[in-house]
């Protein structure tokens, strides 16, 4: 470890939703410093009852002596109420604090914090998260990253805490245009998947048996995996909801319009959850794509 490395002991967290709180936690179990700042001040007073930390009630406060500032909010908009302004993170973290954001957005607002944040004398990492609720609190998230590579490298360890796989993708943005690729790789094979199982007992098989088959060979993937049972049972609470999912499909089809990117199935599927969303599915997980299939 490196002498910055080592004397990074500070974290300021933002954001407490499913993913920061158990984020948030894997920083305080390490042994770090966390100060923890919510939208939501219950849900701060929750969690210093259970990790070892301390609420801020401002944000200024939260970020005055932080070494690393680490955000996980909801979109675009959040993350400008939250970093600029006189109270914001950008006017009151230290110089050379590192800030990370591991909110999924637009990579046009990566980009914009991480000139605001240059200009502060600070660093800026996007950094977006796969592996949902259940991969934030076993500690075993996918991070992408973008940035320079000092920067990266000095909070490598950090977010390790957290983290089964980490790299730094290229210049600030990065990280949410990877992240783009994830969701549209992810709409496809979960589309694939509802329709694999909805042939399967319309054809009046036995779908977990087909399951069990075919995950053997070149149709397996890891929503076959750990999703194809609670599919076929109907049961969609497995954290990622549907709301989040045509957030963040509507974020890949801007970008796709902006670099020239052909999309034809991710904006079908977009669509897919629309109707999802209109049975009243809103907060299913995206496995949920099914139940359009199997409505009368």
């Amino acid at each position: 470890m490196s002498t910055g490395e080592h004397q990074m002991k500070n974290m300021a967290f933002i954001g407490l939703g499913v993913m920061g709180y158990p984020m948030a936690g894997h920083l305080a179990r390490a042994g770090l410093t966390v100060r923890v700042w919510n939208r939501n001040p219950e849900k701060t007073r929750q969690w210093v009852r259970e990790y070892d930390g301390e609420a801020s009630d401002t944000i200024a406060k939260v970020v005055e002596n932080a070494d690393v500032v680490l955000t996980c909010v909801g979109a675009d908009p959040d993350l400008r109420e939250v970093y600029y302004g006189d109270g914001g993170i950008i006017a009151n973290a230290p110089r050379g604090a590192i800030l990370v954001d591991h909110t999924t957005a637009s990579a046009g607002i990566a980009e914009e914090l991480s000139a605001a944040a240059v200009s502060a004398g600070q660093h800026f990492l996007d950094a977006p998260v796969s592996g949902g609720q259940q991969g934030a609190e076993k500690g075993q998230l996918t991070i992408m990253c973008g940035g320079n590579d000092e920067a990266f490298h000095r909070v490598e360890k950090t977010l390790s805490l957290y983290a089964k796989a980490l790299n730094l993708m290229g210049p600030p943005g990065s990280g949410q245009k990877t992240k783009m690729v994830n969701q549209i790789a992810i709409a496809g094979l979960v589309q694939g998947l509802s329709e694999a199982i909805h042939f399967a007992e319309q054809a009046e098989l036995d779908p977990k048996r087909v399951i069990d088959v075919i995950s053997k060979g070149a149709a397996q993937s890891w929503q076959m995996d750990n999703r194809s049972a609670t599919m076929i049972g109907g049961e969609f609470d497995h954290g990622f909801a549907v709301d989040w999912m045509r957030k963040d499909l509507a974020i890949c089809l801007e970008e796709a319009r902006r670099n020239g990117a052909k999309l034809p199935v991710a904006a079908l599927v977009d669509q897919f959850y629309a109707d999802v969303q209109d049975m009243g599915g809103r907060r299913w997980d995206t496995s949920s794509l099914i139940q359009r299939l199997r409505a009368k």
